[in-house]
């Protein structure tokens, strides 16, 4: 059995009143999520593609090209150990960008697409930047760049920082352009 198979059984006391027994409680400790570059390709593809899916919208196609503007901004966010939008410059060359940042090793590919896709239960297909239903558009802005009708590609990357993942996205073209609906 390789060692990525194998899943370890935690053994944790639980704090108890003076007089009593010390409770037991079992947990299954996750193995470490697999990382590779065709294994992210696939979940971020496969992800975003569903939730297009149930939209009836037109699947998004993989860009070596946003994957690789993704990975350097990555690169950065993990230098630094936080997350924040790349300066990108106006008009047609401005990429959508949805940023994902968790403990280094703790989660999926698909999980952290998942986190994104959680907020199409604020969403509401409303003109940009009124698409939340909680009227933060912070709220649910990753979810409707992922189904913006427009964009067509996309390119993801992440790097491990010191303590954390930084997961990169970018989409072309940009989504969330004020006053349009997302589809």
């Amino acid at each position: 059995m390789s060692i990525r198979r194998f899943v370890a059984l935690l053994l944790i006391l639980s704090p108890c009143a003076p007089g009593e027994a010390a409770g037991v409680e079992w947990r299954m400790a996750r193995p470490a999520p697999v990382r590779d570059d065709a294994l992210l390709q696939r979940d971020m593809l496969d992800a975003h593609n569903r939730a297009r899916g149930e939209l009836g919208l037109p699947a998004l196609t993989w860009s070596p090209t946003l994957a690789a503007a993704a990975e350097v901004h990555a690169r950065e966010l993990a230098r630094r150990g936080r997350l924040f939008h790349a300066a990108q410059p106006a008009g047609a060359a401005w990429q959508g960008e949805n940023l994902f940042s968790g403990t280094r090793g703790g989660y999926g590919y698909g999980e952290m697409a998942g986190y994104w896709l959680a907020e199409r239960r604020y969403f509401r297909n409303g003109p940009s930047p009124r698409f939340s239903r909680t009227g933060r558009w912070q709220d649910a802005a990753h979810y409707a760049q992922i189904v913006w009708r427009d964009t067509t590609e996309v390119g993801c990357a992440m790097v491990p920082g010191q303590a954390e993942d930084f997961l990169v996205c970018r989409y072309s073209p940009g989504g969330e352009v004020r006053g349009r609906r997302p589809y």
